[in-house]
């Protein structure tokens, strides 16, 4: 795939998840999952720009310049310190209508992690830079869905590590 196809298969993919978030931001009741989904609609459309203005200069000079792509998923420590409070709001409400809204994000973020993985193996060694960072940054994305699925679920577990064993004593 040449660079200019992928940039533009990119922003599809970019638009489509920001339009899922942005749409069914509005549905949640909880506070807390509406303002998630909403600044992750907000990143995916930063991504649409950073992409379009990509694309525009790959169409003006055949080059494309890699600007820092920032992101809004915190760091570790500071997901870490909301498990808590994740928990306790899982406890006291009914997500039963929100999950299957997670569950559609969380679809739709592995799609696209999986297409910008196929990027960075197909593309030349000199577009790869491209879609590097928004692996990092999609992963990121499933990482944060996938946690408010396991919190409102009580599954017992957290970023797909067990909470909890049955068997122990």
């Amino acid at each position: 795939m040449i660079i200019e196809k992928a940039i533009k298969t990119a922003i599809e993919y970019e638009i489509q998840v920001r339009d899922v978030y942005m749409e069914n931001a509005k549905k949640f009741r909880d506070p807390v999952a509406r303002k998630i989904f909403k600044v992750l609609a907000d990143e995916e459309q930063d991504h649409v720009d950073y992409l379009e203005k990509r694309l525009e200069e790959w169409q003006k000079t055949g080059k494309v310049t890699l600007k820092k792509l920032k992101t809004a998923i915190p760091a570790k420590k500071d997901i870490d310190a909301g498990v808590k409070k994740l928990k306790k709001r899982a406890r006291q409400q009914d997500f039963a209508d929100e999950l299957e809204i997670f569950k559609k994000a969380l679809s739709m973020e592995i799609e696209a992690s999986n297409f910008y993985k196929k990027m960075v193996s197909e593309l030349p060694p000199e577009d790869k830079p491209l879609f590097e960072r928004f692996v990092e940054i999609e992963v990121g994305h499933e990482t944060i869905v996938q946690a408010e699925i396991d919190s409102v679920t009580g599954l017992g577990f957290w970023f797909d590590f067990m909470e909890f064993d049955l068997e122990a004593g």
